[in-house]
């Protein structure tokens, strides 16, 4: 979400009114956004660690900086409850480049922009939730709040937020 302003212009009686439109939040300072969420991983649920679907409930950060190398070590990804996750190693992520973030147990591969959170429990509620991703420092790098009936609008558990 961007910082926009609307202006309205009236004119009436010959003056001329000018009308701000209220504007979004402004977004975050950050070169790391979460680009998307696979909220409710497809199949029946199941936190099984040997056959369950954790593994397909994701949430996808993206380096949004044209020229920062960004090192994910430090950051924290939680939940609305504070379930949550901190990247413990380094891993870094080249201008442009992604990393998804899966539930279940695997071997994290830089290679295959992957991370596991080595967790067998579900973080993504199927019905709302909110996604907080924190610097090392705890200061906000991107926040995003969804419901199910107004944000997954084909029904399919993902939701994109920046491109």
């Amino acid at each position: 979400m961007r910082i926009r302003s609307a202006l309205a212009v009236a004119a009436a009686a010959g003056a001329v009114a000018v009308v701000a439109a209220p504007a979004q939040a402004a977004e975050y300072t950050s070169a790391l956004k979460v680009k998307g969420v696979q909220y409710d991983a497809p199949g029946r649920d199941s936190n099984n660690c040997r056959t369950g679907n954790t593994k397909d409930e994701y949430l996808t950060i993206k380096n949004y900086s044209r020229t920062a190398k960004v090192n994910l070590k430090g950051y924290v990804v939680k939940d609305a409850t504070g379930n949550k996750f901190t990247f413990r190693a380094n891993h870094y992520l080249e201008p442009g480049d992604y990393v998804k973030l899966r539930g279940g147990k695997g071997t994290d591969s830089d290679a295959k922009n992957v991370v596991y959170r080595q967790n067998c429990n579900f973080i993504w509620n199927n019905d709302k939730d909110t996604i907080y991703l924190l610097k090392p420092s705890g200061a906000r790098a991107d926040v995003h709040s969804y419901t199910k009936a107004r944000d997954d609008r084909d029904g399919d558990g993902y939701i994109k937020y920046h491109g």
